[in-house]
């Protein structure tokens, strides 16, 4: 089990990036060659951490990515929401269909403790977090 893919690797990295350069706008061409990103996948991210107003993008010559929140309101977890879904641990064998020992299954519940464990930890870290 991984707990952070590849799209949100990608979009903490380019966040840092964006970040550590302050008020300057950055180009995706500048975060292909500096991070060694793949294009396609970048032009992805960026949008949609634009769309969900974490970004900036400006068009045209000149234009690029500037950060639209602040680095200690943006959330580890949610950049994980964003790129891979509700954070769960606890995805059952039997995933939708109804499990018939569902509520006496004592592995479930003790993973349930470990799942709101990790959401409270990940809660805790922030892009500023990241950027020491």
């Amino acid at each position: 089990m991984k707990l952070i893919n590849r799209d949100t690797d990608y979009a903490i990295r380019a966040l840092c990036y964006i970040f550590k350069h302050k008020k300057k706008v950055i180009s995706a061409s500048d975060l292909v060659s500096e991070l060694r990103i793949p294009r396609s996948f970048l032009r992805k991210i960026l949008q949609k951490l634009n769309k969900k107003g974490i970004l900036k993008s400006f068009k045209g010559q000149g234009g690029g990515f500037l950060a639209a929140k602040p680095a200690d309101k943006i959330l580890l977890v949610d950049l994980i929401e964003t790129f891979q879904g509700k954070v769960s641990l606890n995805e059952c064998f039997f995933r939708k269909l109804t499990c018939p020992h569902k509520r006496t299954c004592v592995l479930r519940d003790k993973l349930d403790k470990i799942e709101k464990q990790v959401l409270k930890e990940l809660k805790r870290i922030t892009v500023v977090s990241l950027l020491r």
